[in-house]
């Protein structure tokens, strides 16, 4: 059974697809296909993944999803772009619902979600590694919620952060906006397994291979139990937290700090 993740070309994919898609063995494999963009999750790109995975969900011939970044990457994050181009509170909210619907879809799939990780995962992309059932990352990733460095708390990042890891270490992740490495990750609790990029394939389908080997009634019921028993509240977190977020959004230091960011400048905080 062939479960290896292929490398994306980004030039041999169409513009519009966004996520691509690949099903084979019992495994469908999602690559996020913005590369240029170092796969921000846009408005568009969030919309295609949801819908994916929705029909993944109903597909009982996918035994498992693995999740993956085309080119250099594996998320970096929202597109600040996109964001800070729409100033209302109301976009905002929508926005970071759409998100969270998302990453919460990943917990209430049957099927078990694997994150293959390169490069950078940091803020939303942080977000959705945390979100996925399991994780292994090649051993030169960088993980970070780094809003904090644009004058933006990553409110929603937190929620499935501070549940995979420590309280005070999601705490110096969400404060600091430093970057941890891949054995740093491993050790907190937010990956599973770590491999040399050039084994990260092999270490994904020997964590596939175990897990197809098993009963899927066993782990479909197994991982809505896990989920249902561990965060029932999980719902209202989102909630809380994309309003938190969507309001933060609205500070002046955060158009301050995005601008700094693209613009490759230093920030001047304004404190509004």
């Amino acid at each position: 059974m062939n479960t290896t993740a292929k490398q994306i070309n980004p030039s041999s994919a169409a513009a519009e697809d966004l996520v691509l898609q690949e099903l084979g063995n019992g495994v469908a494999t999602l690559t996020l296909n913005r590369p240029r963009q170092f796969n921000a999750l846009s408005e568009a790109m969030l919309t295609s993944l949801q819908e994916k995975l929705e029909r993944i969900t109903e597909n009982n011939a996918v035994r498992l999803v693995i999740l993956q970044g085309a080119g250099k990457v594996f998320c970096a994050g929202h597109d600040l772009k996109e964001m800070i181009a729409t100033r209302k509170e109301t976009y905002y909210k929508t926005l970071f619902k759409q998100c969270s619907r998302m990453m919460m879809t990943l917990n209430q799939m049957p099927q078990p979600v694997i994150a293959r990780v390169h490069g950078i995962a940091t803020a939303a992309g942080c977000q959705l590694v945390a979100a996925c059932d399991l994780a292994v990352a090649a051993e030169d990733t960088r993980f970070a919620t780094s809003g904090i460095n644009v004058g933006l708390f990553c409110s929603t990042p937190a929620v499935p952060v501070s549940r995979n890891i420590p309280r005070k270490k999601a705490m110096e992740l969400l404060l600091t906006g430093d970057f941890i490495d891949a054995n740093t990750a491993l050790s907190w609790g937010l990956l599973n397994r770590v491999a040399p990029l050039e084994k990260l394939d092999e270490e994904v389908k020997q964590l596939a291979d175990s897990i197809l080997a098993k009963s899927s009634v066993a782990v479909s019921t197994g991982k809505k139990m896990f989920y249902k028993q561990l965060e029932s509240k999980m719902e209202d977190a989102y909630a809380f937290a994309s309003e938190i977020m969507a309001c933060n959004m609205m500070a002046d230091d955060v158009t301050e700090g995005v601008d700094s960011f693209i613009n490759k400048r230093q920030a001047v905080w304004k404190g509004r």
